[in-house]
């Protein structure tokens, strides 16, 4: 078979959510959003994998949405950024495993939108690591944040198996959010938020039809 379409995926990196909720953000845990809404990013930063058989390694996937209720209930309202430095190839095959087209549990994340947007090609600078960092795509977001230490010799506060955990026993690691803003008018999605919840886990997912 031909690597270039082989069906199904084989995606893994990180996940960093930032949001409005307070610390810690319980839509994590399956629990309703502070507010009873919540005004998020998901950052999906592929350390290695492939979909369709394309190698993706090294790209960055952000769904900027808000989710008018319960995270799990759907209807989330978003907006895709995909990495500008995808080809033409990487493009169409992140775009169909995170649009649910290759099945198994992205589809399932990608059931919980209820109206796509838009899809953006954009620049997008992700340096993160344990709820430490920025995320940044200039003009559109930007996002500062450190970890919350949990005891007196610096360890990161942690979360473990929670309703968005994708690989057992891994830690998810709480933060808060110093800078927190996303400005897109076009698409009546723009607010901004500081000392709020970021958080920051491994994650994978994997599905061979």
């Amino acid at each position: 078979m031909n690597i270039a379409t082989e069906p199904g995926y084989r995606l893994e990196g990180t996940m960093l959510e930032i949001c409005s909720c307070a610390v810690s953000c319980p839509c994590f845990i399956g629990e309703d959003p502070d507010g009873n809404e919540c005004f998020g990013v998901i950052a999906f930063n592929l350390e290695q994998g492939e979909a369709r058989g394309v190698d993706v390694s090294g790209l960055t996937l952000v769904n900027v949405a808000h989710i008018p209720g319960n995270a799990l209930a759907g209807e989330w309202r978003s907006v895709l950024l995909i990495d500008s430095e995808a080809s033409d190839a990487q493009y169409e095959a992140l775009l169909d495993a995170f649009g649910g087209k290759l099945g198994g549990p992205l589809a399932d994340l990608a059931s919980l939108v209820g109206e796509l947007v838009a899809v953006e090609r954009v620049p997008i600078v992700h340096e993160a690591q344990q709820a430490e960092g920025r995320l940044q795509v200039q003009g559109m977001l930007e996002a500062e944040f450190a970890p919350i230490q949990s005891s007196p010799d610096g360890t990161t506060a942690t979360l473990h198996d929670s309703a968005f955990t994708t690989v057992k026993g891994a830690p998810a690691y709480l933060g808060k959010s110093r800078r927190y803003r996303v400005d897109l008018p076009q698409y009546d999605m723009s607010w901004s938020f500081d000392g709020r919840n970021a958080i920051q886990t491994a994650w994978k997912m994997e599905h061979r039809p």
